[in-house]
């Protein structure tokens, strides 16, 4: 199942990033989920990328009714390439669908209600622990600085599938 074009759901910016990275590195046109509605017909054979938040990918859902999703990739704060297995469990994404995991970035500013208390505790958790792993330390650091990690080489292993789907 060859994709026909790209769609996303974006909260701070990062999923938006790394669609158009993506669309304009393999030629396909970019979406986000709302213009994509009115824009592809439905069944479109797509690759949806959304936001994680508590290991869920936003929107997933919605595109999977909508469209024949040939991949999904996951934007969130871990490290590129990590909680494969929880994520797919969590937005219950069929085993036979490639799952992609992107680290984005953090924007302290577009932080609301629960998800900015969640995050502050989060940041307090960490920076009292006298003994922290590296990627505790990574975590850390991202949280207490607002940062982009979009890069192309977050990109890898999505552009090796879909060379592989040509």
């Amino acid at each position: 199942m060859k994709p026909s074009a790209i769609i996303y759901t974006s909260k701070t910016g990062h999923t938006r990033q790394y669609a158009f990275l993506l669309g304009k590195e393999i030629g396909l046109p970019v979406y986000s989920y709302d213009e994509s509605v009115s824009q592809l017909p439905g069944g479109s054979n797509v690759i949806y990328m959304g936001w994680i938040h508590a290991s869920h990918i936003k929107g997933y859902s919605g595109a999977a009714k909508r469209f024949s999703v040939c991949t999904v990739c996951g934007v969130g704060l871990c490290d590129t390439g990590t909680l494969i297995s929880e994520v797919r469990k969590a937005t219950s994404i069929p085993e036979d669908i490639p799952l992609f995991t992107l680290q984005g970035g953090f924007d302290r500013s577009k932080l609301k209600g629960m998800d900015k208390l969640m995050i502050s505790m989060l940041t307090k958790g960490l920076s009292a622990q006298k003994q922290r792993s590296a990627q505790d330390e990574r975590m850390l650091e991202l949280l207490s600085k607002d940062a982009s990690y979009v890069n192309m080489e977050n990109l890898v292993g999505i552009l090796q599938w879909y060379s592989e789907k040509k």
